[in-house]
């Protein structure tokens, strides 16, 4: 199997990363039970892309290494309480500098247990990511989207201090409410770092 971008910038990570009160790590076949406990529930489910009806379903999208490739697990005192994603990606470029352009971005995402909301979790998790990769994996940029309706997702991108880019009318299909809005996150590694 060939080694994709996102193992080869994460492998370069002193693992498992840790915060104030949290501790974040690479996922393992092993989480798919624990995440599958938070991501069945309907206000979680109802925002992913994906929302497998059955374990086993779900395990087998979560145990494949693309899925684990780009999976971190976030712990509090050692519960997990959600879980992570970061797709490291190439930049579009010009043929010429496409070589300049690999591996310089990655799309973020995430899904947390709602037991654990309103305590700061997501936004101390997700403050950690954005270190992770603008410090340890050298990014440029990072991006994430959600459906424009699914405010707890934008509010926490820009408590993290992420600048809306674009806002699309009904552009997202929706597995149960159609066509909706949908918007979409950036933040560059110089603007993360005026932000101290």
């Amino acid at each position: 199997m060939a080694e994709t971008t996102e193992t080869l910038s994460l492998a370069k990570v002193a693992w498992p990363l840790r915060t104030d009160r949290l501790l974040i790590r690479p996922a393992t076949a092993l989480d798919a039970v624990t995440t599958w406990e938070y991501r069945r529930l309907e206000p979680v489910y109802r925002w992913l892309s994906r929302a497998p009806r059955t374990l086993a379903d779900y395990r087998a999208y979560f145990e494949a290494p693309a899925t684990l490739a780009k999976t971190l697990v976030v712990e509090r005192d050692g519960e997990v309480i959600g879980d992570l994603m970061v797709a490291v990606e190439d930049a579009w470029a010009q043929a010429e500098v496409v070589d300049q352009a690999r591996g310089v971005h990655a799309e973020l995402g995430w899904a947390f247990h709602p037991d654990h909301g309103g305590r700061g979790y997501a936004t101390e998790a997700v403050r950690e990511l954005l270190r992770l990769c603008f410090d340890d994996l050298g990014l440029r940029r990072v991006t994430a989207n959600c459906f424009a309706a699914n405010e707890p997702s934008w509010r926490l991108m820009e408590r993290v201090g992420m600048r809306r880019e674009l806002y699309t009318v009904r552009e997202s299909l929706h597995r149960s409410e159609g066509w909706l809005d949908g918007t979409g996150y950036a933040l560059l590694a110089e603007e993360w770092r005026e932000q101290d």
